[in-house]
């Protein structure tokens, strides 16, 4: 019961700072490259963990090659899976606030915005620049928020 009553009086983290392949949580020393936040804390996001991974097209080919740099397009597909957001949605949020990437090259399908859904979250998928602004906003409102943040492309 006295567990409960403290996760409730917790907030969400801000975060501090954003940068290409760097986000900075406060009140957290560590640097993240991809990272989770929810009220009362925060750790490193690796959306490998749930299948996701870094396709790149060659365009005139037509072929697709397993690599992490293509001049051409990339695409981190399948993309955010519900079992990225549970941990999140474990810690009862309101809202999710998903940063797709600077490009928005990671992808979220409909299946991940449907679970957010019906499980009673409001969310909002935007481009990671546009997503910390928004999550900070909530943040500063009050708002029991998380997040899941790609930094990169």
């Amino acid at each position: 019961m006295g567990r409960d009553l403290f996760n409730l009086a917790m907030s969400s983290p801000e975060i501090a700072s954003l940068s290409w392949g760097q986000m900075m949580v406060k009140g957290c020393s560590t640097a993240y490259k991809d990272c989770k936040v929810w009220p009362g804390g925060s750790r490193t996001w690796d959306w490998r963990e749930t299948g996701t991974n870094i396709l790149c097209r060659t365009q005139e080919a037509g072929i697709t090659i397993g690599m992490f740099f293509s001049l051409r397009s990339n695409l981190h597909s399948p993309g955010v899976q519900p079992a990225d957001l549970e941990e999140v949605v474990k810690k009862g949020v309101k809202t999710l606030v998903i940063g797709r990437g600077m490009s928005e090259a990671l992808q979220v399908p409909a299946s991940t915005v449907d679970y957010l859904k019906k499980n009673g979250i409001d969310v909002l998928v935007l481009q990671t620049e546009k997503a910390v602004k928004e999550y900070n906003a909530l943040v500063a409102q009050g708002v029991k928020v998380g997040g899941v943040f790609h930094s990169t492309c």
